[in-house]
Parts: C-alpha cells; structure tokens; sequence
C-alpha cells in the first residue's frame, strides 16, 4: 500500500468499507487515471497517521494527499484527482476547484456523502481485493 516515505507520489483515499465509494474508486482508475500516476486505497489499509489523517477524516470524505503532502477533501479531492489525471480530464479538475463552484461543489459532494448508502454501487473493497491500488 502507498506509503509517504517510501512512495511519495499521490493518493486519492477512499472508505472501502463503502460500496458506492468502492465502485466510485475504481471508475476514478479506469476512466480517469489509467496511466497509475497516483495511487487509489481505502483507508482501511493505509497508516493514516503517515498522511496526517485520522479515520474520522477519512469516514467523512474522501481524501486526495498530493506529493508535497498537501491534503484535500470532500470534492476538493475529486478535484485535483482529476488535475493529475489524464489531460483531458484536467480541465473539469480546474473548474470543480474554482472558488465559483466551491459552495455548489461542496454541497453536492455533502448529498452524495450522506446518501451514499443508497446509490448505486459495487462490493466494499474491505470485502476482497483492492482491485483499484
């Protein structure tokens, strides 16, 4: 699993414990970052304290950690997922981080976050092999 000090390139940390989250996860590698230029885990198998989270964080909102250390959340990570994706995809990267959209952004990630549950979705990646590191 990725580790800052062995590994300092990207991650985007998400709840394997969720199936929605799972699935969300692995559509992020295959149609956004095919190339593998960021690493993709649940939280459950990271040492969360390595990136300056806590599993209450990490619960709450999926997580980006860049190179440098920096740490985005919520939408902002799915924002600058998508800044180090494939090309194409960096400019929506830009456009969902634009101070513009921050308050509509958050909101809709919020709704996504707290229904969750009820979307459509994949198994945990808790429940076998992390398909989408």
């Amino acid at each position: 699993m990725p580790d800052r000090s062995s590994a300092p390139r990207p991650v985007f940390i998400f709840d394997g414990a969720c199936g929605f989250c799972t699935s969300s996860a692995g559509a992020l590698r295959r149609w956004f970052d095919p190339k593998v230029t960021y690493a993709i885990a649940p939280y459950q198998r990271l040492d969360l304290h390595a990136y300056g989270l806590t599993e209450a964080d990490c619960d709450a909102a999926a997580q980006f950690v860049t190179a440098s250390g920096a740490v985005y959340s919520g939408h902002r990570s799915i924002g600058q997922a998508l800044r180090h994706s494939l090309p194409l995809w960096r400019p929506l990267g830009r456009v969902l981080l634009c101070s513009q959209l921050d308050a509509l952004a958050g909101a809709a990630y919020a709704w996504v976050a707290e229904h969750r549950g009820r979307l459509p979705s994949g198994p945990p990646a808790c429940a076998g092999p992390n398909a989408s590191a």
